[in-house]
């Protein structure tokens, strides 16, 4: 009679056992790719921090610049069970100079923190991210009466990616920031106000300082850095500009004041 307990229950262990086998479903396999998982692969660091990293280091070509160019390009790629990323490819090009550094951007960025799928396993999923590529209402080239080419004046895109397609990205703004009076206006007080370094006059050293920075809700500029160094008093002298420039006009969505990041190079010639 004490045996009976014993058979019973290892009876009942097997058939359960076996009925849940019956209905797990099938391992898939180790190259299987998903487009739509349970747990959505995310970026180290999450997406906040993914996308300043992609707006930080976007390197807008000058030949889209000068060309007008803008838009976004749509990347996929694979984010592999490492975290590693592969097979990065355009889904909508926009130009060969554009398609070419959002493939750089993305090859470039951190890894990601993979997807899990059935049972909680680790999977490889294709994920899209959006990379934008925006100029202010007129950024153009021109050429004054003295020959010295104006400044190029643009936005550094922010961006936001997850394999989540609920997620909603962060977009370009309804109005791109712009300078208060116009990108005119601020050209030429840049051009009243710049101060030659010594140095660099004496080693006749010219060219543009490329500056980045924050215009906030309020219009004012901070964060201000040099992203492009050119050396002999040239970078600490586009700072100095820079922080002391007046007020712009903040960007806004849906009729809203935000913050957006700009790149603008400052322009030194003798």
């Amino acid at each position: 009679m004490k045996i009976l307990p014993a058979l019973l229950l290892t009876c009942f262990i097997g058939f359960s056992a076996q009925a849940q086998k019956l209905k797990m479903p099938p391992k898939p396999s180790s190259g299987t790719v998903y487009d739509s998982v349970a747990q959505p692969a995310v970026p180290i660091g999450g997406t906040e921090r993914y996308a300043q990293f992609l707006a930080d280091h976007q390197k807008y070509p000058a030949s889209a610049m000068q060309k007008g160019i803008q838009g976004t390009v749509k990347v996929s790629f694979i984010v592999e069970k490492t975290g590693t990323v592969n097979d990065v490819k355009v889904e909508t090009p926009l130009s060969p100079e554009l398609d070419a550094e959002a493939i750089r951007l993305i090859k470039s960025a951190p890894k990601w923190t993979p997807a899990r799928h059935h049972r909680n396993e680790i999977v490889r999923q294709r994920v899209v991210v959006p990379v934008s590529f925006v100029m202010s209402p007129g950024s153009t080239v021109t050429v004054g009466a003295a020959g010295k080419e104006r400044p190029i004046l643009t936005s550094a895109a922010d961006i936001a990616a997850s394999a989540n397609p609920n997620v909603r990205p962060v977009v370009a703004p309804d109005r791109p920031t712009q300078p208060v009076g116009g990108t005119q206006a601020f050209f030429d007080w840049i051009e009243k106000n710049q101060k030659y370094p010594l140095l660099a006059k004496q080693r006749k050293i010219q060219g543009k300082v490329m500056v980045e920075f924050m215009v906030q809700p309020d219009g004012s500029l901070t964060d201000v850095r040099v992203a492009r160094k050119m050396g002999s008093g040239l970078d600490e002298e586009a700072l100095r500009l820079i922080k002391a420039a007046p007020k712009w006009e903040p960007a806004m969505f849906q009729g809203k004041p935000i913050k957006q990041k700009m790149l603008l190079p400052v322009l030194f010639q003798l």
